[in-house]
């Protein structure tokens, strides 16, 4: 099952293509199963929830209407600070909801990788 990518940007955009395509993630988790601490694995799972709760929060944005009564240059100062409160709001729901979805990647990831906790 493959994730489609809507818009032009994410293909302008190569971090935006790597984020969305996962590769980012393909790496961080190579260089874990090589040999790295599972603390790293934590992490990486952690970085992957908190880009999910980033793109859950993108896709509701969308489905709120604008304000047509508002000026021009305050719609584009609210657009050009949406991606940084929208990536914040993703990093603190994450940390403070315990990183459940987290856990259970990294859970189902250690178990599939062979990779042990160090004491």
């Amino acid at each position: 099952m493959a994730i489609g990518l809507n818009g032009i940007s994410s293909y302008l955009d190569p971090y935006a293509l790597e984020q969305a395509t996962g590769s980012g993630l393909s790496e961080k988790l190579a260089q874990t199963k090589d040999g790295n601490s599972a603390e790293e694995l934590k992490e990486v799972c952690r970085e992957f929830e908190s880009y999910f709760m980033e793109q859950v929060y993108k896709e509701m944005l969308k489905t709120v209407g604008k304000n047509e009564d508002g000026d021009a240059s305050m719609s584009s100062l609210v657009d050009y600070f949406k991606d940084g409160v929208v990536q914040t709001l993703a990093s603190q729901t994450t940390e403070q909801s315990g990183g459940a979805l987290a856990q259970q990647l990294y859970d189902q990831m250690k178990r599939n990788y062979g990779i042990t906790e160090e004491m």
